[in-house]
């Protein structure tokens, strides 16, 4: 009998072993994958934002400046070099920290976006703190009302608002609580320089709203699905045969198996939420990465487009790989 538990013990520890192996492997693999397609996404970024119409040095200098001055700038800027050297000297600067110089006030651009990346990035958390929780309550209350009057209007709602892009769910909200309706909310998210976004809360709540509205229509729809699934699985039909309770069965052996498949699906709304923030930031005039990116592009302000739209796909990148990699070891099966 030792023997035999021992023999088990080894086989368990060796699955283990060979599950890890597995996860490191594949972890690897997806890190040598985003290296290349970032480094694919920053040559695409830089060429496309060069082919920006319009002459950086004439956007500097205004449209009074003589070829004689014009030609100078265009030198000390280093826009006369090949666009291949521009493009290694540019990637070079980012590997050591250097994201360049604004164009319009020769700021240095980490320092333009450290505050507006701390600004995005709050907005960012504030939604998904509030999004999670959310979807996972609609979406298990409207499994457990399936083809029931409640769940009728949940696939209905969110099938409308899956539909409609941030802008129109952003404007309509502005329409109802910032001006003709209620008045109860400001309807631009100003946050003075030098306060930290927290300070303004009243100023945040449209602007997370409109990100928590369209995201939780996505990911409850998932939570929905996934916990059917899980509620039609064989175990649960087992364990309701075995005269579990409803709340043990509920909370102790679908949910948790429920949550393994959604898990993965919030890292790739996080991603979502990102690219969500640019419209959303513009929207309402908040001050973060988002409406700097527009304000650059409008002022032809290369380094700073290129390193906003870097970071951008740079953490679309770290959510998907978390998505791919995290390992769905959640699942657990009734006794």
């Amino acid at each position: 009998m030792t023997e035999l538990i021992a023999i088990s013990d080894a086989r368990a520890s060796a699955s283990r072993g060979l599950r890890r192996r597995r996860t490191a492997k594949r972890a690897a693999g997806k890190t040598l994958q985003g290296v290349i397609t970032l480094l694919l996404v920053s040559i695409l970024i830089f060429f496309a934002t060069q082919a920006m119409p319009g002459d950086v040095a004439r956007v500097i200098l205004g449209v009074n400046a003589t070829p004689e001055g014009l030609e100078t700038l265009r030198e000390q800027l280093g826009l006369n070099r090949p666009l291949i050297t521009q493009y290694l000297t540019w990637l070079g600067g980012i590997l050591q920290g250097n994201w360049g110089v604004s164009l319009t006030n020769g700021v240095p651009v980490a320092d333009i976006l450290g505050i507006r990346l701390r600004n995005s990035i709050t907005l960012g958390l504030f939604a998904m703190v509030i999004m999670l929780p959310v979807s996972l309550l609609l979406g298990v209350i409207a499994a457990q009302r399936k083809d029931r009057a409640f769940d009728h209007v949940f696939m209905g709602s969110s099938m409308v608002v899956n539909a409609s892009p941030e802008f129109v769910t952003g404007t309509v909200l502005i329409a109802l609580f910032g001006t003709t309706v209620f008045r109860w909310l400001p309807p631009v998210s100003l946050i003075p320089p030098g306060d930290m976004p927290w300070w303004h809360i009243p100023a945040l709540v449209l602007p997370i709203l409109t990100l928590v509205i369209t995201g939780v229509a996505y990911l409850s729809r998932l939570v929905r699905v996934s916990f059917i699934d899980v509620m039609n699985s064989e175990y649960i039909q087992t364990a309701k045969l075995k005269g579990l309770s409803t709340r043990r069965i509920l909370y102790r052996h679908a949910l948790p198996n429920a949550l393994a498949p959604i898990v993965p699906a919030a890292s790739l709304v996080a991603a979502f939420v990102i690219g969500g923030t640019v419209v959303v930031e513009y929207l309402f005039s908040y001050p973060g990465i988002g409406s700097a990116l527009v304000e650059a592009v409008g002022n032809r302000d290369l380094p700073v487009v290129q390193a906003i739209v870097l970071i951008i796909a740079t953490a679309y990148f770290v959510f998907n790989f978390i998505a791919d990699v995290l390992p769905q070891a959640g699942a657990k099966r009734p006794n």
